[in-house]
């Protein structure tokens, strides 16, 4: 098996729009999820509230590249945007080696 391009990161949202942020998160993951070359596009909390954890998967890096373009996904980054207590850090980049249900 090839290596697949992983991306694993966090959008802190202001107080309050933390459920508003996680919608705007799974609307995208719909938007992706049918995408050439994505395995796996995951929304999720830990401990802190206002924090929203995104993992990805993806066959290589264009295909998360690419994904970029699928209509609707720049306007829902754009209102992501407007929701954060803090601008967003790079996401930590990752080389996927294999697992459940990656072939």
């Amino acid at each position: 098996m090839k290596n697949k391009y992983g991306l694993h990161g966090y959008l802190k949202a202001k107080k309050g729009s933390e459920e508003q942020l996680s919608n705007l998160l799974l609307k995208a993951s719909e938007l992706v999820s049918s995408a050439e070359g994505c395995h796996l596009y995951i929304i999720s909390k830990a401990d802190d509230p206002q924090t929203v954890w995104i993992t990805e998967v993806w066959e290589n890096k264009e295909f998360h590249d690419h994904s970029l373009e699928i209509p609707g996904v720049r306007e829902l980054i754009g209102k992501a945007m407007e929701l954060l207590d803090e601008m967003p850090k790079r996401g930590q980049e990752l080389t996927v080696l294999g697992g459940l249900g990656l072939s």
